[in-house]
């Protein structure tokens, strides 16, 4: 009788020993850029879409190293305090590794890089926890969807699963109430992810932007961070289908 694939025993020893070594190459990727680049910026992101940060570094690639990963690996490359520093106000830059963050080595000054960064801006669909950035409301009577064409009425079960309130008179998808889709500022969830998502409408803007940069051994602020951002580690970047690179 074959063996059921499904029984494998998956030893977690070399589970454990897979993720040091992940990190201990992160550790040396970042350390090998300081001989490479004479300087290395901290940046922010919001909304990551793997595509557009591919075709960013894609475009930059031959001056420009990115880093996503677990920022307090990343701290512990730079040096956390002056004694394990590997260059002088590294562990400066390191302390401005918090929430939504990554690092770029270049030797590209911050004009530049912010050009590059803004012509990269974008919007997709929301995921769930993203905040919305603006009302969507929806009046009683048929239902308009995307492009201002009527809603089909294949997808009436759908918004209704999702908790509009609707129903089908005659094929024309209807409201029986007026119903609020999501408001500015509120934090979304899997349905209201999902009704934007039948009505084309993106809210997640992927943006990024510097917050510092390490120079000849001294770090300049470039923008402030958000006090309320989150400490992100490896596992939260993955599970968020973002891709880390070492």
């Amino acid at each position: 009788m074959p063996k059921s694939k499904r029984n494998k025993v998956v030893s977690l020893t070399k589970t454990r020993s897979k993720g040091r070594e992940g990190k201990e190459a992160l550790i040396s990727a970042i350390r090998g850029c300081l001989d490479e680049y004479p300087r290395c910026y901290v940046f922010r992101f919001r909304n990551m879409k793997n595509v557009a940060l591919k075709k960013l570094r894609e475009e930059l690639k031959g001056d420009c190293r990115f880093f996503l990963g677990s920022n307090k690996v990343m701290r512990v490359a730079l040096g956390r305090d002056e004694a394990s520093e590997q260059r002088q106000g590294l562990a400066a830059l390191g302390e401005r590794l918090s929430g939504f963050a990554g690092l770029l080595f270049t030797a590209r000054d911050t004009s530049e890089i912010e050009e590059m960064f803004a012509l990269h801006e974008d919007l997709d669909f929301a995921r769930p926890g993203q905040k919305a950035i603006d009302t969507v409301e929806y009046p009683e009577g048929p239902v308009v969807g995307a492009e201002g064409l009527p809603l089909a009425h294949t997808l009436e079960p759908t918004i209704r699963s999702n908790g509009m309130p609707s129903k089908l008179n005659h094929g024309v998808v209807e409201l029986i109430s007026p119903y609020t889709v999501c408001k500015d500022g509120q934090e979304l969830g899997p349905k209201q992810c999902a009704l934007l998502r039948i009505f084309g409408i993106k809210m997640a803007r992927f943006t990024l932007t510097l917050d510092s940069v390490w120079e000849d051994g001294e770090v300049t602020v470039i923008n402030e961070a958000d006090d309320d951002e989150e400490e992100l580690d490896e596992a939260d970047l993955i599970a968020q289908g973002f891709e880390v690179e070492y």
